[in-house]
């Protein structure tokens, strides 16, 4: 129980302590001595709040400790010390979100900065608390927020033709978590070296955007400009896992800070079954992905015209910050042009799915809206391979997209003896991985019937994608469960970035019926050499193909 207790108090004085610490020094020393007395008396009324809370009264509750508790009392006393968190939080704020307002600027602007910022007169409101295991290095606090505020904040902004405008954001709803983290654990008080703060998510931000004393739509673009310049930098500067961590006691917490862990490949490899929004042809499809949504890290595919079943074949790199929390979201649009892109569906992976160095290949369910939990409606699907690449593997795992992927002998000598090559590796590289592609047809399983007496004629068709290199198996008579066992090579110039089509055909003496077929990347085979696998057809009632696939690699390198 005394535990708990200290918990409590502990994390209100933390939550506190932030304020305090984040003042600048020049700030005049009447505001930081009230609001220092105010932390000081609403410290001492946690410890009562504690001992009331270890109680018998209220003890049954907090043995439980359920995930989610309400926070009457931590509001009522939020309420009362608001005055002053404004004051402190307002400069913070103000400090620290202009430099990133000045990174997102929008082209049509030559200037945006802050002339009025304040919170208001409306405390935010505490929902529910949760405490996250870690592991006894420290306490993870995240708690649940609403704010429906009445701040008054002012941007001076200035557009390229030299026009000043006042422009106010009003109306601000928000909800989300926030994420608090005391660590290390030391034994000196308040028993935290630091406190990291972060903005675990955003369950929704609302806000409105009126030019003083006019109209913002009078001049075109400049109101979504804006808005998307705001959400920029509300997600870059303090979004999860950016993470602001506050010094409490002398000490190096650099190892708090935010650091990319490893790198996620992707390749979008085809979508199927999309939704028409055309009325005259098909719908015009492109992706957008992304592991943090911010515009200078998402990444944009190929329109594919007139095509509800596209084949892409793109491959992304994202870097990877926190894998345990974060994910990879994909979008399919409809492109119209000069128009904005129609939403067909969204998808979402989470990274802590992957394991490290192997090759994970997805088919997910297009959806309406990611924050549903049901969405019944057939929107189709989007397949992907991810690899997840951490930083510092050593199991002799080597990611084949990086430029340091094994050189040729011939390359090795030419990179060490000629002086125009020796600044290789300090140029943008495309790696090239040439080699020779081995495929065995062993056979397929429950081909449907495709003529009148329940039987089918069925043969392979095999294609490299990029080359249109073809071979064939032979064509077995009236058999559901054919047996070809053929092998086929195929030279393949990149296979990072070429595919494997395979298709299967009824044989009629007049023509031939498609059954089926399904794509492979060469992503896998790279990888690990050799496998078998067993793989379903796509765009038959039923059906797998057995295969062995197998690969003899020769990389080279190429600039670009």
């Amino acid at each position: 129980m005394s535990f708990v207790g200290g918990v409590v108090g502990g994390i209100i004085v933390g939550i506190l302590l932030i304020v305090v610490f984040v003042r600048s020094e020049n700030q005049r020393s009447a505001k930081r001595s009230a609001l220092a007395t105010t932390i000081a008396a609403f410290a001492r009324m946690t410890v009562e709040d504690s001992k009331k809370l270890l109680a018998p009264e209220y003890y049954p509750s907090w043995v439980v400790f359920s995930q989610r508790q309400k926070l009457n009392w931590l509001n009522a006393h939020l309420t009362k010390i608001w005055p002053y968190v404004d004051q402190a939080a307002s400069e913070l704020i103000k400090a620290s979100v202009e430099p990133v307002l000045e990174q997102y600027r929008p082209m049509v602007l030559s200037s945006l900065s802050f002339s009025k910022l304040t919170l208001g007169t409306v405390a935010p409101q505490f929902t529910g608390v949760s405490i996250i295991e870690d592991g006894g290095e420290g306490i993870t606090m995240e708690l649940e927020m609403n704010w429906d505020g009445n701040p008054s904040i002012v941007l001076d902004i200035k557009t390229r033709l030299g026009v000043g405008l006042p422009v106010q954001v009003k109306n601000i709803a928000f909800t989300g978590v926030f994420r608090l983290i005391f660590k290390p654990l030391v034994p000196e008080f308040p028993c935290f070296g630091a406190v990291s703060f972060s903005l675990r998510q955003k369950k929704k931000m609302d806000f409105t955007l009126k030019v003083v004393g006019g109209d913002i739509s009078a001049i075109p673009g400049v109101a979504d400009a804006l808005e998307s310049t705001i959400r920029d930098a509300v997600e870059d500067s303090i979004t999860w896992p950016v993470r602001k961590v506050i010094p409490i006691l002398p000490g190096d917490y650099s190892d708090l800070e935010l650091k990319p862990v490893g790198t996620l490949e992707v390749k979008l490899v085809q979508a199927q079954g999309l939704t028409n929004k055309d009325i005259i042809g098909k719908s015009d499809p492109f992706a957008e992905l992304y592991i943090r949504p911010l515009r200078n890290r998402t990444k944009t595919s190929k329109v594919i015209n007139n095509d509800l079943n596209p084949i892409w074949n793109e491959h992304f790199e994202f870097v990877v910050e926190d894998i345990s929390t974060q994910h990879l979201t994909v979008k399919i649009y409809d492109d119209e042009g000069l128009q904005a892109a129609e939403l067909l569906g969204c998808a979402q992976v989470q990274l802590s799915s992957l394991e490290p160095g192997k090759v994970k290949d997805v088919w997910l369910k297009l959806v309406k809206d990611l924050e549903l939990q049901r969405d019944n409606k057939d929107r189709g699907k989007v397949h992907l391979e991810l690899l997840y690449c951490p930083y510092g593997m050593d199991n002799g795992f080597t990611n084949p997209f990086t430029s340091n992927f094994t050189m040729t002998s011939l390359e090795k000598v030419l990179k060490s003896g000629n002086n125009e090559t020796n600044d290789l590796s300090s140029r943008k590289k495309t790696v090239i991985v040439r080699g020779v592609l081995s495929v065995t047809v062993i056979s397929a399983e429950d081909l449907p019937p495709t003529d009148i007496m329940g039987k089918a004629d069925p043969y392979v068709v095999l294609t490299m994608k990029k080359t249109g290199m073809k071979n064939s198996t032979r064509v077995v008579n009236e058999n559901l469960n054919p047996v070809w066992n053929q092998t086929f090579d195929f030279v393949v110039e990149d296979g990072l970035h070429d595919m494997l089509v395979v298709e299967v055909y009824d044989h009629d003496t007049f023509g031939k019926d498609y059954m089926g077929r399904c794509i492979l990347t060469l992503t896998r085979v790279i990888l690990e050499g050799e496998y078998k696998d067993c793989f379903p057809l796509d765009g038959a009632k039923s059906g797998k193909l057995n295969l062995n696939l197998k690969w003899m690699a020769q990389p080279i390198y190429r600039d670009s």
